[in-house]
């Protein structure tokens, strides 16, 4: 009986063994072929794990900026190091980002952990390279995320009326819990904009799933069988998800199917606007598709709509809570508009969101002392020369836009939340362009959402600040790993402005 309990783990020990001693032996060979080049100084740590466990402690404390720092601080801005199994190269030099990030496709590629690899597809849009990604990217953008889309799909009515419903609830209950609060708007407004379902059970069911998917994104890949690891709960997540996103793309066909046949006649159908991403699919880009890479393309725009934005509204409130006159500034602004519009009840529009100057400022000071995109991996197809070194092929870079945002040589007091120092170079920090500020990413893979986050955030901070006041009801704890700064919940007190101001 002992024997039979204890071999398979003694299994385990032994191929965990022996695949370490592969991989550190295949690790030293490559390494003596990079023997040419000068790369970046740095330590590459202990054989196999180098510095993935100081890596992963760091992000679990209250501060990981030391990771980085204090590697900055001997070896400088470009530093070599080894985690996650494979010798990377860290950037926190603004001019290598922009050179990387403006070589997509052609001297590097995307490349990420193989268990975020798994888990969203290989038909997602993250790990999409060459031709097939800039079409759909492209596709994304015109489709969903474009001023002009936000415009013209009436989607600002619709995240006007999400966000107010959301509101509304909250009237019977003194407390919320912030951040899932603003997890079901952004999930509930993606699966619309996806897939045009408004089931509420439906969206609750999937939400869960998908939650169960997100926390094995940078687990270790365990095989699948081990269905009690993270990894395993999100893999059987994952199909539950697929599962249910196949049988809305099963009844899309037949609606589209049936539709054809007894409207066929009739000229004005075939010529409809496209009403969201997977009828746009099914009508183009997913003839010669497979229902499995429609699955894992919409997953991935699932990933990118829900959790960050969500994360950004929080915080938002998080440090408009800790600077009362930023909160002020801001409700003053956003009480103007709400004093000018005729009807009170009527839906913010497109022209009531850009006259939000300080609400932007507010927004793009949270992106950049939270960095919802704290860096992104790459992998250099060719060599690649920056000021005296030589990164092989095949080595991978990791690009730091944390460690840029928060470096005092690019932003004065950079570690402090100051709105204000939006007002003074706003128009030298322009997302996407040739600067230190990079919050959504750039190049051909700048996330092609940032302009919609922007609309949803504003709307969030509108409601929530001419209808209500709060103040926080517990410390909540950040959490920055394994994706970003976030918190757990961040519960909070809400009480109606109107009933405060009548008492």
């Amino acid at each position: 009986m002992a024997l039979g309990v204890w071999s398979p783990s003694l299994i385990d020990v032994v191929l965990f063994v022996i695949a370490a001693v592969v991989v550190w032996k295949l690790e030293r060979r490559r390494r003596r072929g990079w023997a040419t080049g000068r790369l970046p100084p740095g330590s590459e740590g202990l054989p196999v794990v180098g510095e993935t466990l100081q890596l992963i402690a760091a992000y679990k404390s209250e501060n990981p900026e030391p990771f980085i720092d204090e590697r900055v601080r001997r070896h400088g801005r470009l530093f070599t190091t080894h985690v996650f199994g494979e010798r990377t190269v860290f950037s926190a030099d603004p001019e290598f980002n922009r050179m990387v990030l403006g070589a997509e496709d052609r001297t590097v590629e995307g490349s990420y952990p193989s268990s975020l690899s798994t888990l969203l597809g290989t038909h997602s849009l993250v790990v999409m390279k060459g031709a097939r990604h800039k079409r759909m990217h492209s596709l994304t953008l015109a489709r969903l995320t474009s001023p002009t889309a936000i415009r013209e799909a009436k989607l600002l009515l619709h995240i006007d009326r999400l966000v107010r419903r959301t509101l509304d609830s909250w009237a019977s209950s003194s407390l919320v819990l912030l951040l899932d609060e603003a997890k079901k708007i952004t999930f509930e407004l993606t699966v619309k904009q996806l897939v045009s379902y408004d089931q509420r059970k439906w969206i609750e069911s999937l939400r869960r799933e998908y939650l169960l998917l997100i926390n094995g994104f940078f687990s270790i890949p365990f095989p699948s069988f081990l269905s009690f690891t993270t990894y395993g709960r999100a893999l059987k997540a994952r199909r539950k998800v697929e599962e249910a996103l196949k049988e809305v793309i099963r009844k899309r066909k037949l609606e589209k199917a049936t539709t054809r046949f007894d409207v066929d006649v009739n000229e004005s159908q075939n010529n409809k606007k496209k009403k969201d991403m997977l009828e746009e699919l099914l009508e183009g880009e997913a003839e010669g598709m497979t229902d499995e890479a429609v699955v894992d393309f919409l997953l991935s725009l699932l990933v990118a709509g829900y959790e960050t934005t969500s994360t950004i509204m929080t915080l938002a409130v998080k440090f408009l809570t800790d600077h009362p006159r930023a909160l002020a500034q801001l409700r003053e602004e956003q009480e103007g508009i709400r004093k000018k519009k005729k009807d009170e009840e009527a839906a913010l529009d497109w022209d009531e969101y850009k006259s939000m100057p300080f609400t932007q400022c507010v927004i793009n000071e949270t992106l950049r002392v939270v960095n919802i995109i704290g860096g992104v991996f790459r992998r250099a197809k060719t060599e690649l020369h920056f000021k005296g070194y030589t990164i092989p092929m095949g080595c991978k870079v990791f690009l730091s836009f944390r460690a840029v945002h928060l470096d005092n040589e690019y932003f004065d007091d950079a570690r402090t939340f100051d709105p204000w120092r939006w007002q003074k170079n706003a128009a030298a920090q322009q997302v996407g362009g040739p600067t230190v500020y990079t919050p959504f990413g750039g190049g051909s893979r700048l996330c092609p959402g940032y302009e919609l986050a922007r609309v949803v955030i504003s709307v969030f901070l509108h409601y929530l600040v001419t209808r209500f006041n709060w103040e926080e009801a517990e410390k909540d704890r950040l959490v920055f790993f394994p994706t970003t700064r976030t918190l757990k919940s961040y519960p909070i007190n809400v009480r109606r402005r109107e009933e405060e101001e009548g008492a």
